[in-house]
């Protein structure tokens, strides 16, 4: 993947409004840019937006009406994101499954097909399925014994393997990552974190990486953008960055 020059994501005061059973929350993105082949880990308590904000980057989570800037430029020419939600949204379909890789925190495979066909499903989607790069990739991974297996069938950390496998198969632009060791014993975790890692870089992708695990994120010494929290309005607010 040739590296771009530019941030692949430019945001300016960006929000996203969540509201349900009588509590109100906002994400307020002031400023955040991620650049080519840059790693971001998002540090913040449970429930203060880790997830929203990858849901936004995403391009799945509508920003709130107002936003200043939100600019996705991984393809021939910038996406402003923002606009594409208030009209046509075949450009962020396109772009998502161009550009984008997603790991879910306990993988997000489809149970009724085989890993191999997981694995392969976004490659499909962007038209450009390539056999060898699923197997070369599962090889890596160390799921290539069990391409051929349903997903419901292996094992929680063939799961997060499989789905690290799955996001980088299409060369995208960008991979986010929501807790992905979440699910996996402290061992399992830093060989999956590795993996990720490694792959990412190998293959030119900026890394966004959604995690409660601060010791983590400090001994592999990964940028850090912290999520504050506070009450204003009547609705908890949390602040990106401050």
């Amino acid at each position: 993947m040739s590296v771009r020059e530019g941030p692949v994501f430019s945001l300016r005061n960006v929000r996203r409004t969540r509201e349900g059973g009588g509590r109100r929350f906002v994400l307020e993105v002031p400023a955040l840019e991620i650049a080519p082949g840059a790693r971001l880990a998002l540090l913040g308590p449970s429930g203060s937006g880790k997830s929203t904000l990858l849901d936004l980057l995403a391009l799945v989570l509508r920003p709130d009406p107002g936003s200043e800037r939100f600019l996705f430029a991984a393809g021939a020419a910038p996406l402003d994101v923002a606009a594409a939600w208030q009209g046509d949204e075949t450009p962020l379909a396109t772009a998502r499954a161009a550009h984008l890789g997603y790991v879910l925190q306990t993988g997000g495979l489809l149970p009724f097909l085989t890993v191999r066909a997981n694995i392969a499903l976004p490659a499909r989607l962007a038209g450009r399925e390539d056999r060898a790069r699923v197997e070369e990739l599962a090889l890596r991974l160390g799921v290539a014994s069990v391409l051929d297996s349903p997903a419901e069938a292996i094992s929680v950390g063939q799961r997060q393997r499989a789905a690290i496998a799955r996001a980088l198969v299409h060369r995208p632009a960008v991979v986010l990552a929501d807790e992905p060791t979440a699910a996996v014993d402290p061992a399992m975790a830093v060989e999956v974190m590795a993996l990720l890692l490694a792959e990412t870089e190998a293959a030119g992708a900026a890394l966004v990486l959604a995690t409660h695990d601060h010791a983590m994120v400090a001994r592999l010494d990964l940028p850090v953008a912290r999520f504050a929290v506070a009450d204003r309005d009547g609705a908890a607010v949390a602040v990106v960055g401050a």
